[in-house]
């Protein structure tokens, strides 16, 4: 994964420097950043996107970003994403541990979860059964992220390891049938965990959970807009470009094909796109590309 992006007064590796207005413009919509640290899961981008739905700027970043880089960002909250290893396997990624000590909200989510208590002085254990579905949620404590959630909500597990001890420092805030501390806080640093996961469809109040950290525990409003964003991006290029021509790798997948679709509003016929038919791609997917 490529390192975080850079601020927009940062000049880009090729081309010039952003003009005031437009490195403004960029950095005022990425004043209320939310970082997410992939550490492989396969919710990562689901986690960023519904972070975007409410109209917060989100970025994935690497799981080993140094703390001195995060404080350099200056983001109003960091999620820990999930991920299929566990915190005691050989090798398994882990965070700077001084993350947690920056004062800036954290959410862990599942292995996020496990770490940050692991951090912080807990024990992750393996579960009775790796548990893969709805569970029944009872929220013990309705303060902060939990504020508007009934005291009993279906959530999405998908785990082996589950924290099964935490220090007299943490609180729980959650609790299923098979997971006593589905949700802790921390009592003096601003880090939460859920052993469950909001950001899919089968937690049902997960939208709420991931609103109240975003708005409530981190302080976000809500400002940043898509078509905002959009619009920034294009002028970027426009500076950056001036009257030179560029060329863009097209596979036909989403990323390239956003890529190019905003290079193509920024320029126009100055865009060359390039599909390289390598004759593994789908029947009739270059046609259509």
């Amino acid at each position: 994964m490529p390192p975080a992006t850079p601020s927009a007064t940062q000049t880009a590796s090729r081309g010039k420097p952003l003009s005031p207005a437009i490195a403004a413009l960029g950095n005022a919509q990425q004043a209320e950043r939310v970082i997410v640290l992939d550490f492989g899961s396969q919710y990562a981008q689901l986690i960023a996107r519904r972070v975007r739905e409410q109209h917060v700027y989100c970025e994935i970043v690497r799981h080993d970003i140094p703390a001195q880089r995060v404080r350099e960002m200056a983001p109003r909250g960091i999620i820990l994403s999930g991920g299929p290893s566990s915190v005691y396997d050989a090798g398994a990624p882990r965070c700077d541990p001084a993350i947690f000590q920056l004062g800036i909200p954290v959410l862990g989510i599942c292995y996020g979860m496990q770490l940050a208590c692991d951090a912080l002085g807990g024990r992750v254990g393996q579960a009775h059964a790796r548990e893969y579905g709805r569970a029944s949620c009872e929220v013990l404590s309705e303060e902060t992220i939990f504020t508007g959630i009934p005291q009993h909500t279906d959530v999405w597990m998908s785990h082996g390891d589950q924290v099964d001890q935490v220090s007299d420092d943490f609180i729980a805030l959650a609790k299923t049938p098979s997971c006593p501390l589905a949700a802790v806080r921390h009592k003096s640093l601003p880090v939460y965990g859920l052993q469950f996961h909001p950001e899919v469809t089968h937690t049902p109040a997960g939208g709420t959970i991931l609103s109240n950290f975003v708005r409530v525990a981190c302080g976000c409003s809500g400002s940043w807009r898509l078509e905002d964003f959009a619009t920034s991006v294009i002028q970027q290029v426009r500076e950056r470009v001036g009257n030179q021509r560029v060329i863009c790798g097209l596979s036909g997948g989403v990323d390239s094909a956003v890529v190019a679709a905003l290079l193509s509003r920024a320029i126009g016929n100055q865009l060359s796109c390039i599909l390289v038919d390598n004759g593994l791609l789908r029947k009739n997917e270059a046609v259509a590309v």
